[in-house]
């Protein structure tokens, strides 16, 4: 039987934001946003400022990026929004 999952990194240029299996990904598309789910069509893309959203719980705000998916994996590199002292880089909602 398939697994219902992707795995997801989510990576800054210091540390690792998110790391886990998720049912889905949605993320701000250069063009559009779209959502990755498992077994995705493989693809590579910038994203651009908004909101990479894991499982509709976990949100984290960018500035831009970019995302690979390929065999189920999913690599998201981005550039985050400043934040004040104190605030986590990960939002759940």
């Amino acid at each position: 039987m398939a697994t219902k999952t992707l795995t997801v990194k989510v990576l800054n240029p210091k540390h690792v934001l998110f790391e886990g299996e998720a049912r889905s990904v949605f993320l701000p598309g250069d063009l559009a946003e779209f959502e990755i789910m498992p077994y995705h069509a493989p693809i590579v893309s910038l994203l651009k400022a908004g909101e990479v959203v894991i499982d509709w719980t976990v949100r984290i705000p960018i500035i831009r990026g970019m995302v690979k998916y390929y065999h189920n994996e999913c690599m998201v590199l981005v550039e985050e929004e400043r934040r004040g002292p104190g605030e986590p880089a990960v939002k759940p909602s």
